[in-house]
């Protein structure tokens, strides 16, 4: 197997996986084909802008048996493409169990040709309790095991599901073991009915756990997601992969997808969408056609909806600002935010990751912004690796200015210009570091390095960001040796509350402050301050 990385953002990423029928460039959806009951011809799937399609090997057995072999499964299924087959398991998660073992299914999916198959888990579900989740986890594991004794198609990628479910330590344990397993690919099995309770901030935990103690370079698959809504934060969490017969299944229901969420076709005046269904077409019109054919546009939108916002999320990821994507479409469900605010638990692990210079500058919106990858990265990197100088004993406190960067702005053109009525040992003894939102504190000689003058931020800035930078400072001056600081006070990046923590602290320091208000004649007073300090030293 290759998978070739060819861009990547916080954990998402643009990849070439090479099957024996083409190469695939992932994030990818691969749409659920029914041959039963299917809507849409595959060969329109493919028109549309599907590059592979999946569907079930345990149904094909059961209702279509060596018709497949026969003829194999690109001619039956009428696609010319990569396809992929699932095991059956969710039939096992559905109806208890299935009318097959893993060697009849194994053996099955090598008879027809299939280019990524899948090992015959048993689902944990999100009922099972801990006794019952314990269970599917250990036979999949060792039906895992005996696979590797039964395959006999080397020209196949094999799927490795992870069990466990919502109990997250049996995730844990289930991809370590699965992770040191030769699987071409990886899956999240049981993600299903998460999803259908929006139970996304449990998703988070489930999808970061596995993909903590999985092979960070090997392809992850999650099963079920087929909802656009939801593409741009599992890309995020670093899913590569996700099928899903939703386009279909809500197309039966007259339901409308949109990237935001699911409108009931009765219910728009409008369609809020150019694909080629939409764009000429009313509700109405719609409305008024038969079951029939309202099931088919309905499901052709479905999948334009979902190919557009794949493509959307692959230029954020080329741009770097799949993170922006990601908070704009959390924001259309409350479960969704939940969801992004549960990304705080496993920052740490994601900026390991995460790109440290991307093509474009950074959007910050509101303190929700404060868990990104490059915020704490920054972070990491001023106090591990910035260390206090000797001469240098006196702090000046600044504030942003709206040009970026900081020392070349107007501002501080002035305040250079008092320092220069200084001799070169004593500017020399002077500190001059920015306090500023996002990142809390930027020393003057790292004014210009991304993204610290490469991002643009919403004013005025909410009291949690103000909070986070007040913290910043505080650990900077912790870190470092001063024995005075004089701060110029801006009330758009501090409250005035946080004073009174600020004199506690630098009393117990024994460190001297200087307070200096906006409002007054600020290069006076920082003249006179300055000129004061330094005649006691």
């Amino acid at each position: 197997m290759s998978f070739e990385i060819k861009a990547k953002d916080l954990l998402g990423r643009i990849g070439k996986l090479k099957t024996k029928s083409g190469i695939l460039e992932t994030p990818l959806l691969f749409p659920v084909i029914n041959p039963s009951i299917q809507l849409i011809n595959p060969k329109k799937i493919k028109k549309i802008g599907f590059q592979a399609i999946i569907t079930n090997a345990y149904i094909l057995k059961k209702r279509f048996r060596d018709e497949p072999i026969k003829l194999g499964l690109k001619t039956f299924l009428d696609f010319d493409g990569p396809i992929m087959t699932d095991s059956g398991a969710y039939q096992i998660l559905v109806y208890g169990g299935i009318q097959a073992d893993q060697k009849e299914i194994i053996e099955y999916q090598q008879k027809i040709g299939s280019d990524i198959a899948t090992i015959l888990d048993i689902p944990t579900g999100w009922k099972g309790n801990q006794e019952v989740a314990k269970k599917t986890v250990k036979e999949t594991i060792q039906r895992a095991k005996d696979f590797f004794k039964t395959k006999t198609a080397d020209n196949i990628l094999w799927v490795g599901p992870i069990q466990g479910g919502r109990h997250i330590d049996l995730v844990r344990e289930s991809a370590k073991i699965m992770g040191k397993m030769p699987f071409h690919i990886n899956a999240l099995g049981s993600p299903t009915e998460v999803m259908e309770n929006y139970r996304f901030d449990v998703l988070v935990d489930m999808i970061l756990t596995a993909k903590k103690n999985l092979p960070i370079d090997r392809p992850f698959h999650l099963f079920g997601a087929g909802h656009p809504f939801l593409f741009a934060l599992a890309v995020a969490l670093g899913c590569d992969f996700f099928d899903s017969a939703s386009y279909a299944l809500y197309a039966r229901h007259n339901r409308y997808m949109t990237e935001n969420g699911t409108w009931q076709l009765s219910k728009l005046d409008y369609f809020p969408c150019s694909c080629p269904n939409c764009s000429n077409k009313t509700p109405q019109d719609i409305i008024s056609t038969s079951t029939k054919e309202r099931e088919v546009f309905l499901a052709e939108h479905n999948l334009f909806v979902c190919i557009a916002e794949l493509r959307r999320i692959k230029q954020a990821i080329r741009e770097g600002r799949l993170w922006e994507l990601v908070e704009l479409r959390t924001r259309s469900h409350p479960a969704l935010f939940s969801a992004l605010k549960k990304i705080r638990n496993y920052t740490s692990f994601i900026e390991k990751i995460n790109p440290t210079v991307k093509n474009r500058g950074l959007f910050f919106f509101n303190s929700t912004s404060l868990i990104r990858p490059e915020i704490l990265h920054y972070r990491n990197k001023l106090f591990n690796n910035c260390q206090p100088l000797d001469n240098v004993k006196i702090l000046l406190l600044l504030p942003q200015t709206h040009k970026k960067p900081y020392h070349k702005a107007c501002e501080f053109k002035k305040i250079k210009r008092l320092l220069n009525k200084f001799s070169d040992e004593q500017k020399g003894a002077i500190n001059i570091v920015f306090y500023s939102a996002p990142f809390g504190i930027i020393p003057l000689e790292l004014d210009e390095i991304y993204p610290l003058s490469q991002n643009e931020i919403s004013f005025p800035v909410d009291n949690e960001t103000k909070e986070y930078i007040a913290v910043q400072i505080l650990e900077y001056i912790k870190n470092f040796h001063y024995e005075t600081i004089i701060m110029l006070y801006d009330s758009a990046l501090l409250e005035n509350k946080l004073f009174d923590l600020f004199r506690e602290t630098f009393e117990r320091l024994k460190i001297e402050f200087y307070l200096i208000k906006m409002e007054t004649e600020i290069h006076k007073d920082i003249l006179d301050c300055l000129n004061n300090i330094l005649k006691k030293t």
